[in-house]
């Protein structure tokens, strides 16, 4: 599939995980052991057959570029497009602060977008684990004829107030965007991954930066719902995003069932991380291992259980 062209957010930071992301952003934010939150996406975006991504970064990004590095173990590191990351171009005019939205960060690569050889982008935050079938996704979209599809899912992720929520008509037809209500509707919650064209987000990029709107979601396609024909994707699969400390305990212990891990790691889809080629965990003689999740590279000479263990 390479009429699409990825772009993830990869910028934002959460003071409400503390120490977990005091040197990082949330997408570097290891997950599951051996893996990192933007694993994820990058993997989804591989398996659909994309070859060209681009990583939009502001503050906090060492850890990221470290485990990213050149896109190798995705297989994008490559002569003609691949993985790039992304910093604040100098037409961005919050280059010295953080992004006020997702707009903004479009508004501070537009000269990257320009340069994009692929008829249609698939826009993505970076912090969120899920395993879906993007190109499934496009063809919802193609076969639409939609201007802008939204993957959304009915299973509600954390705090309302840090999330969006969508009003559909019977058709699936996005009538209603709610932002970072104080409580949480009765309606599907918007996962911020979108497909639309190249051509429509130039415009939606152009228009924006001259009326300063930051927001994708409120500024761009909310004023627009009557004129762009906005389509929503059900995903019905595990979706994993941190709204708190709480959230990533809860979440990360909830990989120890056994449908959860078979959700967000089918081997339909791999999701690849970062190789470090640790040796295999070493297990002594008298050890125990029960209803655990235990990466490469570990010494066990004792009992483990209910429990995860994180590289090394």
């Amino acid at each position: 599939m390479n009429d699409l062209h990825g772009i993830i957010f990869a910028y934002r930071p959460s003071p409400a995980l503390g120490d977990l992301t005091r040197h990082r952003n949330t997408c570097s934010l290891p997950f599951g052991g051996r893996y990192r939150m933007i694993d994820f996406l990058l993997s989804d975006m591989v398996n659909a057959g994309m070859t060209d991504i681009g990583l939009i970064v502001h503050a906090n990004y060492q850890s990221l570029l470290d485990h990213v590095g050149s896109g190798k173990d995705w297989d994008l590191s490559r002569k003609r497009g691949g993985l790039r990351i992304l910093p604040p171009f100098s037409t961005a005019e919050s280059a010295q602060g953080e992004y006020r939205g997702t707009m903004e960060a479009l508004i501070g690569v537009s000269s990257y977008l320009t340069n994009i050889r692929q008829q249609y982008v698939v826009l993505a935050r970076g912090d969120v684990a899920l395993n879906i079938d993007i190109s499934d996704v496009f063809q919802h979209h193609l076969a639409r004829g939609s201007d802008v599809t939204v993957v959304c899912t009915r299973e509600h992720s954390g705090d309302s107030s840090q999330c969006q929520f969508l009003c559909l008509d019977g058709g699936g037809r996005v009538t209603d965007i709610s932002v970072n209500p104080a409580h949480a509707p009765d309606k599907p919650e918007s996962l911020e991954l979108y497909i639309l064209s190249r051509k429509l987000l130039l415009e939606l990029v152009e228009d924006c930066a001259a009326h300063d709107v930051s927001s994708f979601s409120s500024g761009a396609l909310l004023p627009r719902l009557a004129r762009l024909k906005v389509d929503s994707y059900l995903f019905d699969g595990k979706a994993v995003r941190f709204h708190s400390v709480r959230d990533y305990f809860r979440h990360s212990m909830g990989l120890l069932e056994d449908c959860v891990r078979d959700d967000l790691f089918s081997p339909q889809r791999p999701i690849r991380t970062k190789d470090i080629s640790n040796p295999a965990t070493y297990y002594g003689p008298f050890s125990r291992s029960v209803d655990s999740m235990v990466a490469d590279g570990c010494l066990i000479e004792g009992e483990v259980e209910h429990s995860i263990l994180f590289r090394g």
